[in-house]
């Protein structure tokens, strides 16, 4: 009896064992990656994004990240916020057509991001930094997928380049990705109810007006019927005692 019940809890503790080496095995791999906030924005829009960049490595700190833009989504407005202890260098390219900003064909856009750390300015381990970019219009597309290269103190290139796969799992070395929805349709103008809900209101307040004179009226009509009412009754009373008499 004491036999099989250690049986059972040895049983009951590989069981245990093996479901919390699974679950560790599964949550091993995930590691935190270049992002970018928000990821979601609309079409036709401006926006104002950060790639969030964490270190992974336990010794060596981020130095240097470099951003691509995406080559079927060119973007006709794309500047920089300062980001202190680090340079930032800008690339273009050509596009054809042009692409179109305020008015204005842009026959270059901005085709690459490289921000490189000065001094202790690097990202060190355990930390992130965020790098702000103001982007617009946004492209008619549905993603941006923004190919990343992050390099380390130690000289190792972490390459955040891999797209997703529709329905698929996130894959090893996701790159940052944009998602952008369709501007919603402009509602049709509401104003052309106000002139009406103001006549409503005037009519209301007509009709009240019109209720209010006919009960003043009633009452005045009240008033001197009550008056001639009175008068012809004192009368009666004074003639009373003449005829008496």
């Amino acid at each position: 009896m004491i036999r099989h019940r250690r049986t059972a809890s040895a049983a009951a503790a590989l069981a245990l064992g093996a479901v919390a080496t699974a679950v560790l095995g599964f949550a091993a791999p995930a590691s935190a990656h270049v992002t970018v906030n928000p990821q979601e924005a609309t079409q036709g829009g401006y926006g104002r994004f950060a790639f969030r960049v964490p270190n992974e490595s336990d010794t060596a700190s981020t130095t240097k990240l470099e951003v691509v833009l995406p080559e079927n989504a060119p973007v006709g407005s794309v500047s920089t916020m300062p980001v202190p202890g680090w340079t930032v260098a800008v690339e273009k390219r050509k596009v054809d057509p042009p692409v179109e900003v305020h008015g204005s064909q842009l026959s270059e856009v901005v085709s690459k991001l490289t921000w490189t750390a000065t001094g202790s300015a690097a990202v060190k381990p355990s930390q992130f930094q965020e790098f702000p970019v103001s982007m617009g219009p946004l492209p008619q597309v549905e993603t941006m997928v923004f190919k990343t290269l992050q390099t380390y103190s130690d000289g190792n290139v972490q390459r955040w380049i891999e797209e997703p796969l529709p329905g698929g799992e996130e894959p090893e070395s996701p790159a940052p990705v944009l998602t952008l929805t369709a501007a919603s349709p402009s509602t049709a103008p509401t104003g052309a109810a106000a002139p009406q809900a103001a006549g409503d209101d005037d009519d209301d307040d007509a009709g009240s007006d019109d209720v209010a004179t006919g009960l003043a009226v009633a009452g005045l009509v009240a008033g001197v019927g009550g008056l001639l009412l009175g008068g012809l009754a004192f009368s009666r009373t004074r003639r009373a005692p003449t005829s008496q008499e």
